[in-house]
């Protein structure tokens, strides 16, 4: 097949204000109805024609994937992301981490829509193995770029010793996030006090292995 035969999704200003209406839309309709809903209902709510979403997004189980993935990306927006790029200026990197985790893990405790479609994604994935392919063909640094970013920044300054970026990702997650996306997905939480010694504790861990030997 020629790179001319590929259909590529409509760009420009106007497709792309056509692509967040759907993509809010769909967010919308997915949460309220499950992934049953229909494309027609999709498109009658954002106000295009059902041929236009297959044109930006091909088919249902490619338009939930980007709704899922630009819903992951909000825990790291706005506060917490500005925290995170703000450790590489910081004198006491401890304090910084720490201050840039209790950020971000608020902001993951208390997006409940994130947290529903995370939820979504685990009871459909057994009847469309299909939506985790965007996760499976992307790495670690691109799914969490912020996150990443700030390591290695840290790590290209001497602050941290990273000999694998992609583990030291997953680990800062595994310390900070995962326990609170993993109590939620039962439906209960972890409460304010413990959620304080999780973070204070997974930032020591993570220092703890990271930081620099002295000589």
């Amino acid at each position: 097949m020629s790179v001319d035969s590929v259909k590529r999704p409509p760009s420009g200003p106007r497709a792309e204000l056509k692509r967040q209406a759907i993509l809010r839309a769909a967010r919308e309709l997915f949460l309220r109805e499950g992934f049953g809903v229909g494309m027609d209902s999709i498109a009658a709510e954002a106000g295009v024609s059902k041929v236009t979403v297959y044109n930006h997004f091909g088919s249902k189980e490619a338009l939930f994937t980007s709704v899922i993935t630009s819903a992951l990306d909000e825990p790291l927006a706005g506060e917490s992301s500005a925290a995170l790029e703000g450790l590489a200026d910081a004198e006491d990197l401890r304090a910084a981490l720490v201050e840039a985790a209790r950020t971000w893990v608020h902001a993951v405790r208390t997006n409940h829509e994130v947290t529903a479609l995370r939820n979504l994604v685990a009871a459909e994935l057994h009847r469309f193995p299909e939506l985790g392919e965007a996760w499976r063909h992307r790495s670690t640094e691109g799914h969490h770029p912020a996150v990443a970013g700030a390591l290695r920044t840290l790590a290209d300054q001497g602050r941290l010793v990273i000999p694998d970026l992609q583990v030291a990702v997953i680990q800062f997650y595994g310390l900070l996030v995962f326990p609170h996306m993993v109590f939620s997905s039962y439906g209960t939480q972890i409460d304010e006090d413990l959620t304080a010694r999780l973070i204070t504790g997974g930032v020591d861990m993570f220092l703890g292995h990271y930081s620099p030997r002295s000589t």
